[in-house]
């Protein structure tokens, strides 16, 4: 081996480390669709402040009457925000990286979206199914015993018991 240009120790015989070196490729290889233009950078800067422009606008003039509607239509526009980030500022696409960091990314998604809605339904059905005989309202008269008849709250049950 010449000590005119050295190898290095970790590649294989031959193969030269010459990122940047000579080349007019800017990236060396081919990699040109993993990195955005300043064009993309603008567009995606663009369309970020006006998704967050308007559900702000949205909720300060209170546009929509309804909570619910207002928070579907303000989940709407945060979803198409992040595919605006997706694309113009992460530079992911069906084949960056093989097209493994989409794969990754649905994954992602599909447990997310699976771990909330499960989230929620089992916390509205805990609400809904709960039995009414646990509200305090419904609460049976009971007994409170003797050492705990000078509590904060329990003189309303000691006072019915006797």
């Amino acid at each position: 081996m010449s000590r005119g240009h050295q190898e290095h120790p970790a590649l294989p015989m031959g193969h030269h480390d010459d990122h940047g070196h000579g080349h007019d490729h800017g990236h060396g290889h081919g990699d040109h669709a993993a990195h955005g233009t300043m064009k993309d950078y603008v567009t995606g800067f663009v369309l970020a402040v006006i998704l967050t422009a308007i559900p702000f606008w949205m909720v300060m003039n209170k546009t929509i009457a309804s909570s619910a509607t207002l928070g579907i239509v303000l989940l709407a526009f945060a979803a198409v925000q992040i595919v605006v980030h997706i694309k113009y500022f992460l530079h992911m696409n069906g084949k960056s990286e093989g097209g493994w960091n989409m794969l990754a990314m649905i994954f992602t998604i599909v447990i997310v979206v699976i771990t909330l809605s499960g989230s929620l339904w089992v916390m509205y059905h805990l609400n809904h199914n709960m039995m009414p005989t646990m509200s305090p309202e419904n609460m049976p008269n009971e007994t409170v015993p003797q050492s705990m008849q000078g509590m904060q709250g329990m003189q309303h049950g000691a006072a019915q018991s006797k």
